[in-house]
């Protein structure tokens, strides 16, 4: 299969970002209006942590999971799979790293193409079959390859500044003007800020669920066998089920890098960084109908 554009998701991940854009226009005019000089700084701060997490991406999320490199001795098979597919996206080799974990899950990460890492679990490479788990690898490939990473990042910046001063905006509501009252600025502000935070985060929710279909579009056309990955998919979806509840809440804050999301109660459904399954599914034997046509 051709790497292939889905112009209908493409559309909609212009659509959304658009949106935070606009939104964050607003948010940044709001902010230097009532906190002035105050502002930089705050700023200045958020942008050498998130530049810092952006940086290290790759480190803090295979630390996050207990997961190591792996060199091609210890897991020939799966560095095999990776340079391989590695070469069928036009994609230089990221690093390798195995997660010592029952739960079956795959993530990539890191901030460009030279500094990505695939990371799979052991409880994954025991389900997966060797066509499922190179579906699962070339999605996550796909990801590497659409810089996911770098956009998620990026659209998350001002969001969490956002959050921020919604938590701690009582530290600007010292001050107080020449009648002896608080600030109403301020409280404009944070109230401003905490609307933002709300809007933001459904957007960038929305748009991490796209970017998932487009991984999924991305991977099976690396492969050319979607029903691999609609497989794979079933297999991970069914086998959460069976992983201790313990095990999963432990990893629920790396959801975002997920092939297949842990969901734990309907807050976790509600707010899902990715589409659910059925529909990924349904996509992707949709592509496989449309190979079988032609």
């Amino acid at each position: 299969m051709q790497w292939q554009t889905d112009w209908g998701l493409r559309g909609r991940m212009a659509l959304t970002m658009f949106l935070l854009f606009g939104l964050y226009i607003v948010f940044l005019g709001l902010l230097t209006l009532y906190f002035g000089d105050r502002l930089l700084p705050i700023v200045l701060v958020m942008a050498l942590f998130l530049g810092a997490q952006f940086f290290f991406s790759d480190k803090l999320a295979l630390y996050s999971m207990g997961a190591r490199e792996v060199d091609p001795d210890e897991y020939p098979e799966l560095h095999r799979m990776v340079d391989r597919l590695s070469q069928q996206a036009d994609l230089p080799k990221p690093k390798v790293a195995v997660a010592d974990s029952r739960t079956p899950n795959a993530f990539a990460t890191g901030r460009s193409k030279k500094s990505a890492a695939v990371c799979v679990t052991t409880g994954l490479m025991r389900m997966l079959d060797d066509e499922e788990l190179e579906g699962v690898v070339a999605h996550e490939l796909a990801h590497v390859k659409n810089r996911d990473v770098m956009v998620m990042t990026i659209a998350s910046f001002l969001s969490t500044i956002a959050f921020l001063i919604v938590r701690w905006g009582w530290l600007f509501t010292g001050g107080r003007d020449r009648g002896g009252q608080q600030q109403a600025p301020v409280f404009v502000a944070i109230l401003a800020s905490l609307v933002v935070w709300i809007v933001s985060f459904l957007l960038i929710r929305a748009l991490s669920r796209y970017r998932e279909f487009a991984a999924d579009r991305g991977g099976a056309s690396i492969t050319g066998k979607p029903s691999a990955l609609a497989t794979a998919l079933m297999k991970i979806d069914s086998g959460m089920e069976k992983v201790p509840k313990d095990d999963l809440r432990g990893q629920s804050e790396m959801n975002a890098f997920f092939i297949v999301p842990i969901r734990i109660g309907w807050i976790g459904r509600l707010f899902s960084t990715h589409p659910p399954t059925e529909k990924r599914i349904d996509r992707l034997r949709d592509m496989e109908r449309e190979l079988e046509g032609r």
